[in-house]
């Protein structure tokens, strides 16, 4: 085999690997847009339901912003009320680590 018919083989080799990893970058991307497709398929069908209730008058804008500042409030006061139950909590084990420091 002489020089030339060696070199002109690696360049096919290289060849075959740019193509192998250009295909394994295609594949990657197209799995990519499956889940893309499949997630926007997902968000669509919500939409769509979301729209339907709208239309048959089960939800209303109105009501449905209702209902968000109602829960908004509730989770500001269980917020509040957890932040306090802490506090507590924490009186509680100072005054159990002060007990048993007594002992």
């Amino acid at each position: 085999m002489s020089n030339s018919e060696g070199s002109e083989k690696g360049r096919e080799r290289d060849g075959f690997k740019a193509l192998d990893k250009a295909v394994g970058r295609t594949l990657e991307e197209l799995n990519v847009f499956r889940q893309r497709a499949l997630d926007a398929g997902g968000r669509s069908a919500e939409l769509e339901a979301l729209l339907m209730s709208f239309e048959s008058g089960e939800e209303t804008l109105g009501s449905m912003k209702q209902r968000l500042a109602r829960m908004e409030e509730e989770n500001r006061d269980l917020r509040l009320r957890v932040a306090h139950g802490r506090e507590t909590v924490e009186r509680m084990l100072a005054r159990i680590d002060f007990v048993e420091v007594q002992k």
